[in-house]
């Protein structure tokens, strides 16, 4: 059994109750909702008969605030809330850092890196390439680390990558969610990157202004993508993607699926000792990432990636 610590949780991000629920297979929607997070529990609920994976559980939990914690354990069957992140260190195999506050993540990471203890850190991983490249010299060094956004293995996004042939070259993507850049941008850039196999975009463009993030991103001489991040949009996470054949709409709904394939993902790395995300995939859309903020910090100039 690989036993695993959670590390949660951030405002509004409820990553370790779900993700507790998917690994251990059980929830309380009490507990969910008291939280303020019945979607949560909704999409739990409709996929009860598949919560659970063999071979791995989350038997201990960290928070800052212990009453946050207390409650994930109840809602999950955690056995154990720990008083410090440190304690989590010699009790688990592995630890999930189930927060989207990137601000926050080298901090909280640092005494699991050190220790050699195999993470996995909640999107973003970082906004700081001064931050990145502790992480890549982590790497480097044979530590284990796994970051990305869910939407990498987005079932629509999927579904969509297995006929992208049909659709000729591929000349123009937009894409369209909603909250912000800091936060959410991954998710449109790591699905917009999976989608396409990965490739080093040449440049990148904030266009936008608060609460209208806007980024241009050019992945070659032929090929743009438009991210639109609108605060208060309705809706769910879309793309469009257009080439010299035909299109295609992709509508990513399905949370569930593609935070139970992320996990699944982290789990066989576990497993076989390596990642199966390449770091280099994590450092493209970090890059990327940063690089609109950079892009926004300037007066929106063009930042060569």
């Amino acid at each position: 059994m690989i036993k695993i610590g959670m590390i949660g949780m951030s405002v509004g991000n409820a990553h370790p109750y779900s993700w507790t629920a998917i690994i251990n297979g059980r929830f309380s929607r009490k507990e969910i909702d008291k939280a303020g997070f019945p979607a949560v529990s909704d999409y739990l609920e409709a996929n009860q008969n598949t919560l659970g994976i063999a071979g791995a559980k989350i038997t201990h939990i960290y928070c800052d605030d212990q009453e946050i914690a207390k409650s994930i354990a109840r809602s999950g069957g955690i056995e154990t809330v720990v008083p410090r992140i440190e304690d989590l260190i010699d009790q688990v195999d592995a630890v999930i850092l189930g927060r989207d506050d990137p601000e926050n993540h080298l901090k909280m990471a640092k005494p699991f890196m050190d220790a050699k203890v195999p993470i996995f850190i909640d999107k973003p991983l970082c906004i700081d390439l001064e931050e990145l490249k502790v992480y890549e010299a982590y790497i480097k060094q044979g530590g284990f680390l796994m970051s990305c956004s869910s939407m990498r293995y987005a079932a629509e996004v999927m579904a969509v990558k297995s006929n992208i042939n049909k659709l000729g070259q591929i000349q123009l993507l937009t894409i369209v969610g909603k909250k912000d850049w800091k936060k959410y941008g991954v998710h449109m850039v790591e699905a917009c990157m999976s989608l396409l196999n990965d490739p080093k975009p040449i440049s990148v463009q904030y266009l936008g202004k608060e609460n209208f993030d806007i980024v241009q991103l050019k992945i070659s001489q032929t090929c743009y993508a438009t991210i639109h991040l609108i605060a208060d949009i309705s809706g769910t996470f879309q793309m469009n993607v257009f080439g010299t054949k035909d299109w295609a709409h992709i509508d990513i709904q399905n949370s569930f699926s593609m935070f139970k394939e992320n996990i699944l993902e982290f789990i066989k790395g576990l497993i076989q000792t390596k990642p199966t995300l390449d770091f280099d995939k994590t450092r493209n859309v970090i890059r990327i990432i940063a690089g609109a903020l950079e892009s926004k910090e300037k007066g929106n100039i063009k930042i060569d990636l």
